[in-house]
């Protein structure tokens, strides 16, 4: 399959069309098309010349994700899940204003992308590695997820402009353009990010360029389960993302028990690389804390956890176990998160504990995705 256009940043394309003898104003019109009013078609771009689109339909495709799946209602937590040209299937997690979600009180929608199709790592409480890894994902289906999920947005609308004007009114609906909804993501979907590192970039720079999804840098947060190489990578990069450890255990011994990863970077490489990355950027780092009962949530955590939240001077956000069907692991009760809470925060330490954001949706990663595979091979 020819390379998706959304793969190409300006420079690409501006450098494609020179050795077209075309003028460079008709990248800036493909890319209106393309990020601005996100069309699926090549016909759709009708300031081009035919030629010109027939020229960028045989040199190139235009992928778009097909929605088997959306669960949840339009003022909570959304999970959906998208499948891609190979049939493969990934899911991303739009999540509504939330102050304690990364980064500034005022957060309209945070999207939550995924970058591989399964995950190698194998995280002992994750649905995402289940199945195995599959493949990476591509700049162009990273960049999809963010268009599928506001060209959705503008398709509600339209539906609540028709249900809601009267049988007289002749406002044509092809003239309705929906403000950007996503306006953060979060790089903590299925898949470890770090691992597809040179796509994952490439989709960012897209997602923040002033002619791609114009999402500035400290909008996007990079989770990693603890890529210490990649980690320094990162850290040399000259855009300002945000970054979030999967810590999910503050000891090695906590962290080998459900997180294979620590044994090949442990603690001590782990954190020695967080420091260069502050170094680097002068960015507080975050550490996700995902609360398993009888496992990692006893008070006595709290305590190494509040000494690397110090040292690191880092934010912790606490969110309580999402249940996966096959696993043993359990959510804490209410009380026993917020004891938790409650106890890193008498030792100083800045956290915040997620209430109640896709408990009921098959919200963690890779949960509905493989539900959905099991009941189409049992169909």
């Amino acid at each position: 399959m020819p390379t998706d256009i959304k793969s190409l940043t300006s420079e690409e394309l501006e450098a494609q069309f020179k050795t077209w003898d075309q003028p460079v104003y008709r990248v800036a019109q493909v890319l209106d098309w393309l990020y601005v009013r996100r069309v699926t078609s090549w016909d759709a771009m009708t300031n081009l010349p035919k030629a010109m689109r027939e020229k960028l339909r045989g040199n190139y495709s235009l992928q778009t994700h097909e929605l088997v799946r959306k669960q949840g209602s339009h003022d909570t937590t959304q999970k959906f899940l998208w499948r891609l040209h190979d049939h493969s299937l990934i899911e991303s997690v739009l999540i509504p204003a939330n102050p304690a979600l990364y980064g500034d009180a005022s957060d309209r929608h945070t999207l939550c992308i995924s970058t591989q199709v399964g995950c190698a790592y194998g995280c002992k409480f994750c649905a995402s590695g289940l199945d195995g890894w599959k493949r990476n994902l591509t700049p162009d289906e990273i960049v999809e997820q963010i268009l599928s999920i506001e060209r959705w947005n503008e398709q509600n609308a339209e539906r609540e402009v028709r249900s809601a004007e009267s049988p007289e009114d002749s406002t044509p609906h092809s003239a309705l353009r929906t403000p950007r909804l996503i306006n953060n993501i979060v790089v903590m979907g299925m898949g470890e990010p770090l691992a597809n590192y040179d796509n994952l970039l490439k989709a960012l720079k897209i997602l923040n360029a002033p002619w791609g999804g114009g999402i500035g840098a400290r909008k996007i947060t990079i989770s990693t389960s603890g890529l210490a190489p990649q980690i320094r990578k990162l850290a040399r990069e000259p855009m300002q993302f945000r970054l979030a450890i999967s810590l999910h255990g503050a000891t090695d011994e906590t962290r080998n028990k459900i997180m294979p990863v620590n044994r090949k970077y442990p603690l001590r490489e782990l954190v020695n690389a967080c420091e260069e990355y502050q170094h680097e950027k002068g960015r507080m780092i975050t550490l996700e804390y995902i609360l398993i009962a009888g496992v990692n949530d006893f008070i006595a955590e709290t305590k190494p956890l509040a000494v690397l939240a110090r040292k690191l001077h880092a934010k912790v956000n606490l969110i309580p176990y999402n249940k996966v069907e096959g696993l043993p692991w359990e959510r804490p009760g209410e009380d026993a998160c917020e004891k938790f809470l409650a106890a890193l925060e008498d030792q100083k330490v800045t956290a915040t504990l997620r209430r109640e954001k896709g408990h009921d949706i098959d919200a963690a990663c890779g949960q509905l995705r493989l539900k959905t595979e099991k009941e189409l091979s049992n169909s």
